[in-house]
C-alpha cells in the first residue's frame, strides 16, 4: 500500500465520518422533536414498542442516540424499564438500514447527492430545508467517502501480510473483540459497519472473517448509552445493562450458529457478487431474529438487570448539601441528548419554583407567628434556591450550544427565562421576610386591617403557586387564569395602597408601620409579575413542542 494510497484512505474515512455525523444531525433536526414525542407518548403494547424503536432508529440513523433518549426518559420516570426493553430491541433492528444504504451501489450518483445537498443549504433560508439538504448532502460525502476508502483498500487484497492478519478474525474471539473495540472508540456502530462493508468490498475481507467483527460491533455500539447513563438513577443504569445484554445474547447465538450451521454460506448466497450487501443482510438478520428470541423474555431481561444492579437509595444527598436533583448527565452534546436535557431541566426548574413557593408562603407567616427562626429557614432556602438559578442557566448555556432545532433553542431560551424570574421571586420572599427585623427593632405595630390585608396576600398567592405549577391540558386557559390572578394582585395592590393613605389620614397607622406596608406592597405585586412571566414563558414551551410536532 503506497502512502497516496494511504492518505485515500484517511480521506476516505474522513468524508465517510464526517458524512455519516452530517446526515445524522440533519435527520435527528428535522425529525428529533417529533420522534421524542412518540417515545413519550409510547404505549404499553410490545410490537408498538420495537416498531417505534425501529423507526425511530431508522429515521435518526443512531441506534446509540434512540438508547440515549431512552435511558433519559426511563431516568426521568417518563418511561418504564419494560417499555425501554421494547425500544432498544427496536432500535437494533432500526440500525441496520444504515448498512442497507451503504450496500447499495450508487456511487456514480453520490456526487450529484451531495451537490444536491450543498445546493439546498446554501441557497434555501428556510430551516427545515436547510436539514434536508444536511441529510442528502451527508448521504452523498458518505457514499464519496465509500468509494475512497475501497480504491484505497484494493492494493490491500494483494498484500499477504495483511489478509493474514484479517484471516485471524476468523476466530470468533479475536472477531468479536476487534469489532467491539473498534466501535467503542469511534461510539457509532452504523460508522464501523460501514468501514467493515468498504474492506469487503475491496475483496480485503471476506464474511467468514467479518461476521465475528460484525458481532462485536453490536456490543461496542452500548459504549454511547453506558457513557450516557453516569449519574443517572438506578433504572436508567439498568437499560444499559439490557441494552448490553440483549447484544451479548446475540453476539452467543450468532456465533454458535455460525460455528455449528451454515449460515455464512447461505447469507453469502443471497447476494453472492456483493460483499457489502452479505454484510448488511447478516447485520440485519442478527438483530431481527435476537429480537424475535428474545422478545418473549423482555420481563426476563428487566429481572436479569435488576439482578445485576440492585435498588440503592436514590436520596443519597442531604438537605442541607446544594445539588442538582434531575440534571446529571451533563454530555448534552452527544446526539441525541436534547431530551434528556430538556427534560431534565423542566423537572429542575419544577423543583426551583416548588421552594420559591415555600418561601412566598412563609414570608407572609412569618407575620402571623412573629418567628424570627422562620427569617432564617427563608434565607437558607434562598441561598440554595440562588445556587440552582446559577447551575441551571449554566446547564441551559451549555446545552443551548449543542442544540441542533430553532425549537429546542426557544425551548431552553425560556427555560432561562423562568429559572431568572424564580430566582426573583424568592428574593421578594426574602424582603418580606426581612421586615420583621425592623419591626422588632422598632417596636412596629400593624393595625388590625393591615394585618387582615397582609393574610388576604398570603392566600392569593398560596393560589397563585398552586396554579402555577399544576398545568392543565389546556394551557391557554391555564395561562389566562394566571394572568387573571396577576390582575387580581395589580388591583389589590392599588386597593390596598388606598387604604393605606386613608389610616394614614385617620392617625391609625404610624409613619414606620407605612413605609414597610407599601414595601411589601411592592414586592406583591412584583411576585405577580414574575409569577406571570413564567407562565408566559411555559406557555411558549408548550406551543412550541404543539407546533413543532
Amino acid at each position: 500500500m503506497t502512502l497516496t494510497d494511504f492518505m485515500g484512505l484517511l480521506g476516505g474515512l474522513a468524508l465517510f465520518l464526517y458524512g455519516m455525523q452530517m446526515m445524522s444531525v440533519g435527520l435527528e433536526a428535522a425529525a428529533g422533536n417529533k420522534m421524542k414525542q412518540i417515545l413519550e407518548r409510547l404505549t404499553a403494547n410490545r410490537f408498538l414498542g420495537v416498531l417505534v424503536g425501529a423507526v425511530i432508529t431508522a429515521v435518526i440513523q443512531s441506534s446509540s442516540a434512540t438508547t440515549v433518549m431512552v435511558v433519559g426518559f426511563v431516568n426521568s420516570g417518563m418511561m418504564t424499564l419494560r417499555q425501554a426493553v421494547w425500544i432498544i430491541m427496536g432500535a437494533n433492528i432500526g440500525t441496520t438500514i444504515t448498512g442497507q444504504l451503504i450496500a447499495l451501489d450508487v456511487g456514480a450518483i453520490a456526487p450529484l447527492i451531495a451537490f444536491l445537498g450543498v445546493a439546498v443549504v446554501v441557497f434555501s433560508k428556510n430551516e427545515k430545508l436547510h436539514h434536508i439538504g444536511n441529510i442528502f448532502a451527508g448521504l452523498g460525502i458518505l457514499f464519496i467517502g465509500m468509494d475512497m476508502m475501497s480504491a484505497a483498500m484494493k492494493p490491500l487484497a494483494d498484500s499477504e501480510e495483511f489478509v493474514s492478519l484479517l484471516t485471524r478474525f476468523e476466530n470468533p474471539l479475536l472477531g468479536i473483540l476487534a469489532g467491539m473495540i473498534f466501535t467503542a472508540l469511534i461510539q457509532s456502530s452504523s460508522a464501523s459497519v460501514g468501514i467493515l462493508q468498504a474492506l469487503a468490498g475491496s475483496g480485503v475481507i471476506g464474511l467468514n472473517s467479518a461476521a465475528f467483527v460484525l458481532f462485536g460491533q453490536n456490543i461496542g455500539t452500548c459504549i454511547t448509552a453506558l457513557l450516557a447513563s453516569i449519574g443517572t438513577n438506578c433504572n436508567a443504569k439498568r437499560t444499559t445493562v439490557i441494552h448490553i445484554s440483549f447484544n451479548v445474547i446475540g453476539t452467543i447465538i450468532f456465533t454458535i450458529l455460525c460455528l455449528v450451521t451454515p449460515l455464512i454460506s447461505i447469507v453469502q448466497g443471497w447476494t453472492p457478487s456483493n460483499a457489502p450487501a452479505q454484510i448488511a443482510n447478516l447485520h440485519t438478520l442478527f438483530n431481527i431474529v435476537t429480537t424475535i428470541l428474545l422478545l418473549p423474555f423482555a420481563t426476563w431481561l428487566t429481572r436479569l438487570a435488576e439482578a445485576i444492579l440492585k435498588d440503592r437509595d436514590e436520596t443519597q444527598y442531604e438537605e442541607t448539601q446544594y445539588h442538582l436533583v434531575n440534571i446529571k448527565n451533563m454530555n448534552a452534546e452527544k446526539l441525541g441528548n436534547s431530551a434528556i436535557s430538556m427534560e431534565g431541566t423542566k423537572k429542575e426548574i419544577m423543583r426551583m419554583l416548588g421552594m420559591a413557593r415555600e418561601n412566598v408562603h412563609n414570608a407572609f407567616e412569618v407575620f402571623s407567628n412573629n418567628n424570627a427562626n422562620m427569617v432564617d429557614d427563608i434565607e437558607a432556602r434562598e441561598a440554595y434556591i440562588d445556587y440552582l438559578n446559577k447551575e441551571i442557566s449554566r446547564y441551559i448555556t451549555r446545552a443551548i450550544t449543542h442544540e441542533t432545532t430553532a425549537s429546542g433553542s426557544q425551548v431552553f431560551n425560556s427555560y432561562f427565562a423562568i429559572t431568572s424570574n424564580i430566582e426573583r421571586v424568592s428574593d421578594h420572599a426574602v424582603n418580606i421576610a426581612g421586615y420583621l427585623n425592623i419591626i422588632q427593632e422598632q417596636q412596629v405595630k400593624f393595625s388590625d386591617i393591615a394585618k387582615k390585608e397582609i393574610k388576604e396576600m398570603q392566600s392569593v398567592c398560596d393560589r397563585l403557586f398552586e396554579v402555577l405549577v399544576e398545568l392543565d391540558e389546556d394551557a391557554i386557559s391555564w395561562h389566562t387564569k394566571i394572568a387573571c390572578m396577576e390582575q387580581k394582585i395589580d388591583d389589590m395592590t392599588s386597593e390596598y395602597r388606598s387604604n393605606m393613605f386613608s389610616r394614614i389620614q385617620k392617625g391609625i397607622c404610624s409613619d414606620e408601620g407605612s413605609i414597610l406596608f407599601s414595601e411589601m406592597l411592592t414586592d406583591f405585586e412584583r411576585i405577580g409579575d414574575h409569577a406571570l412571566n413564567i407562565s408566559d414563558e411555559i406557555l411558549k414551551v408548550v406551543l412550541v413542542r404543539n407546533r413543532t410536532f
